[in-house]
């Protein structure tokens, strides 16, 4: 099957009730599980008002309370360079979190659908990294990340772990929709041009993992073994390749913009330096994961058209 423009169209049994746990639902990942899911259950997404995360304590009073027949956890400390001054709230939410929800749904006989990052790889080469390649990660954020993904790993509970590249969407904010605003207003802009991955929208992300899982009697559960999984999009390219090419697309939509698509220099990692290093070979084998669905992901590129066609129609 050729994943491209797709729903994934999915009804419950009658009487489905089972409670969906979805932490950071008003996120981008979040925010596309919940739209995917809301068919199959009761989906419980709290905002940070209503069960602060780093709060152990609170967090198993919640799942005590709602008893949840699937977590899925795309809640993460995101903020790459202010990890490095803050390593225990990276840390908290990263690695001790997932390890947390991994303990519930082992003990409770569960599935944990737990999502990670590239960041967790060296970075090093031009080899797109498989599943099982050596980690080395290059800063705080990767290594908590790292942590996590450990942490479910070893927990026994029944987990996939999605490990991603290059996240954006429609809505929140994202590359996508900073190339857009910065392009209204600049004629040129320096972007970095030595870093290369695969953007991949976050609601691929949630598509895919309702791919995963098939309803049996009053819970879901996964059809493909527990593991580690690479999901991003087809195709590789730089940031500042991304930032062309959604500039060309915007033109072709009619956005008016003060920039063009060959307005956008490239510029090194080097000459664009940040609090964390980031790594410069992003590239992700898909294969494991298309054999154990039947699936061919799409490209990155078209995956663009339909979240920039998304953007300018709702958002």
């Amino acid at each position: 099957m050729f994943l491209s423009v797709f729903s994934v169209s999915v009804r419950g049994k009658k009487g489905f009730t089972m409670n969906i746990f979805i932490t950071g639902g008003n996120g981008q990942v979040g925010f596309e599980l919940q739209r995917q899911f809301a068919p199959w259950g009761t989906i419980l997404a709290p905002t940070r008002q209503a069960l602060d995360l780093t709060n152990a304590q609170a967090v198993d009073d919640y799942l005590a309370q709602h008893q949840p027949g699937l977590i899925l956890n795309a809640a993460a400390y995101t903020a790459v360079d202010k990890a490095e001054s803050e390593p225990e709230q990276a840390k908290r939410l990263n690695a001790e979190l997932p390890a947390q929800l991994a303990a519930y749904a082992a003990k409770h006989g569960i599935a944990l659908v737990h999502y990670s990052t590239d960041y967790v790889y060296p970075g090093s080469g031009e080899t797109p990294w498989q599943e099982d390649s050596p980690t080395g990660p290059l800063s705080i954020y990767g290594q908590t990340k790292l942590e996590g993904d450990e942490a479910v790993t070893q927990s026994g509970a029944h987990h996939l772990i999605f490990r991603t590249s290059w996240v954006y969407a429609a809505r929140g904010n994202n590359f996508m929709k900073t190339m857009l605003r910065l392009g209204h207003k600049r004629e040129t802009l320096n972007i970095v041009n030595d870093q290369i991955g695969a953007p991949t929208p976050a609601r691929l992300i949630a598509q895919i993992t309702a791919l995963a899982f098939t309803p049996n009697a009053s819970r879901l559960t996964p059809h493909i073994p527990s593991g580690v999984y690479h999901l991003a999009t087809q195709g590789e390219t730089s940031w500042h390749g991304l930032a062309s090419e959604i500039f060309k697309q915007a033109v072709q939509r009619q956005v008016e913009l003060a920039i063009t698509p060959e307005n956008t220099q490239g510029i090194t990692t080097a000459q664009y330096p940040t609090p964390a290093k980031r790594p410069l070979n992003s590239r992700l084998a898909l294969s494991k994961l298309e054999r154990a669905l039947g699936i061919t992901l799409p490209t990155w590129q078209h995956q663009l058209a339909l979240t920039l066609q998304e953007h300018l129609e709702h958002y």
